[in-house]
């Protein structure tokens, strides 16, 4: 613990020194979801961003977080906005050198698996799946859920056809009934809603160890070369969810928020009602950064495995989470 403690303190110096010099980029590429509203768009929509951090910043969205994890590799994008855990942790287990740097959000309502109302099959009869058709993003934090949830009502996975589709696309094809059932998170998931159920809440999901949150995540040589850049990003980051988390602000910042994230005002609203944003200084604390994180990234790369949805897991996440950066901007 004490080694520990050196360590995230070094890390957190080497930070704050490197702060002092100049950035050798002039611009940036930041991955996001659209319709996944959260604090840190009311900045990205003022231009706070560019302003505290001198560079021109170009942002583009994403459909999932494998797809940002491809772009990170490509050297096409520095940072990933709220890149889900079990996609970070698929290319972090196959060798791609990024590193989370924040908990961008927790949630577990805003990410689940629906079946069709037309089946009658909620937790008591969860058993009926077996052989059944489903819509879900391979390798997302909606596959891990999907995944646990079979596991705990002993659904055999092998029988069912599972078929790979973005959010969106679940749910256009679900709404005509070409999927029994269907995974996905934020306004795809709400559209999902008004054909079928979920077998079990966020609190239930919780209460098994599936843990639902994002992380942003960048490429370990644009964290070494660019530290001082990112801590500074991370910083209008965490200013932008205090004032979220205030709660005298929101009437300011949704309409910006919710118009940032392609969304209505009401479907805005519901969906972030479902979110928490931790602050800073929780997110370096055990439960999170501190090793809480790591340990969470080493059992959805177990599952991941056990399901041959990847090859080998790592032995240990701590390489794969630098909380350096985050610790300077609270300095």
């Amino acid at each position: 613990m004490i080694k520990k403690h050196l360590l995230s303190t070094a890390c957190a110096a080497a930070a704050a020194l490197s702060a002092t010099q100049a950035s050798a980029l002039d611009e940036i590429t930041v991955a996001y979801f659209l319709e996944w509203p959260m604090p840190f768009q009311f900045a990205k929509a003022n231009g706070t961003y560019e302003e505290e951090m001198g560079v021109k910043i170009n942002w583009v969205s994403f459909d999932t977080g494998t797809a940002m994890s491809a772009a990170m590799a490509s050297g096409d994008v520095q940072i990933a906005v709220s890149q889900g855990v079990p996609p970070f942790v698929v290319a972090t287990s196959a060798g791609q050198d990024i590193q989370t740097v924040d908990v961008a959000v927790s949630y577990s309502d805003n990410d689940n698996c629906v079946v069709a109302e037309a089946l009658e099959i909620d937790k008591d009869n969860a058993g009926e799946l077996n052989g059944k058709k489903v819509g879900v993003p391979i390798g997302t934090a909606a596959h891990y859920g999907f995944l646990s949830q079979m596991a705990h009502f002993d659904v055999d996975v092998g029988s069912m056809e599972i078929v790979d589709m973005a959010p969106a696309d679940g749910a256009a094809a679900f709404a005509q009934g070409n999927l029994d059932m269907v995974c996905g998170w934020g306004g795809a998931l709400r559209r999902m809603l008004e054909h079928g159920n979920v077998l079990l809440t966020g609190a239930e999901k919780e209460e098994l160890g599936i843990l639902v949150f994002d992380v942003t995540s960048a490429p370990a040589g644009f964290i070494a070369d660019e530290g001082a850049l990112l801590s500074k990003f991370l910083k209008v980051t965490a200013d932008a969810n205090a004032m979220w988390n205030a709660g005298d602000s929101k009437d300011e910042m949704l309409p910006v928020i919710a118009k940032d994230a392609g969304m209505d005002l009401a479907d805005a609203e519901a969906t972030i009602a479902t979110f928490s944003f931790p602050s800073a200084e929780d997110q370096l604390s055990e439960k999170w950064l501190g090793g809480g994180a790591q340990s969470f990234m080493k059992g959805v790369a177990d599952v991941f495995v056990n399901a041959g949805s990847i090859e080998a897991a790592l032995d240990s996440y701590d390489g794969a989470v630098d909380s350096g950066p985050l610790a300077a901007a609270l300095n």
